[in-house]
């Protein structure tokens, strides 16, 4: 529980954390931004770790010159299209493996909720996961256990990481210093946290409606 406890305040005070890191280990701020982009999407593991938060405050960072925004977004790029590019393979050559771990270190809910997610919204879920913490971590590790064709996922995912990267970082470099949201870091962050859960329950809404407006015509 302490734990946990321990990780929610690092999620929500990033700002507090990244600038001694920063401070203390300069360019290999770089690195460590790198690794956890990367294996937060990578490793099925590891869906806990700060994604959108993490964009947001880097970026925020960059836009003071703390950090430098031509390095940051080709970086943050190239390690969120490398996760889910590892994560696809693993699920697709060691997924049945995995899943028949011991499922403490494997949630199964977070398993069945990737794929209704993914059953209910095809070829564009790859898209749209990018937006959803912990879904984010498994449709790449199911879509490699479904052997989706390579193609059509690196497409998919490509734009998906495109856009997430550049929304919130970019989001940061040119709204986080601006004093009113810098003030309020720790309630942005919230937001950010409870917009991205968000996406997926529109989406709910929406194939709700849908189903609805379907059932109503056949009556």
């Amino acid at each position: 529980m302490s734990s946990l406890i321990g990780l929610l305040d690092i999620i929500l005070h990033l700002d507090d954390f990244l600038l001694p890191v920063i401070q203390e280990y300069g360019t290999w701020t770089y690195g460590l931004l790198f690794l956890i982009i990367f294996i937060e999407t990578g490793l099925v593991v590891t869906p806990f770790l700060p994604g959108d938060s993490l964009l947001f405050v880097a970026g925020a960072f960059a836009g003071v010159g703390v950090l430098d925004i031509k390095v940051l977004i080709p970086l943050l790029l190239i390690a969120a299209v490398g996760g889910d590019h590892a994560n696809y393979w693993i699920g697709r050559h060691l997924g049945d493996r995995i899943l028949a771990w011991d499922n403490r270190i494997i949630r199964p809910k977070y398993v069945r909720s990737t794929q209704d997610f993914f059953d209910r919204h095809g070829k564009k879920s790859i898209f749209l996961a990018r937006f959803v913490p912990i879904v984010r971590t498994f449709t790449p590790f199911l879509s490699g256990l479904g052997h989706m064709n390579y193609v059509e996922f690196a497409k998919w995912e490509l734009a998906g990481s495109v856009t997430w990267i550049c929304l919130f970082v970019g989001g940061g470099f040119f709204f986080g210093n601006i004093p009113v949201v810098r003030d309020n870091l720790t309630i942005i962050i919230i937001l950010i946290i409870v917009a991205s859960f968000a996406v997926i329950g529109l989406e709910v809404l929406r194939q709700y409606r849908d189903q609805l407006s379907k059932r109503l015509r056949r009556h």
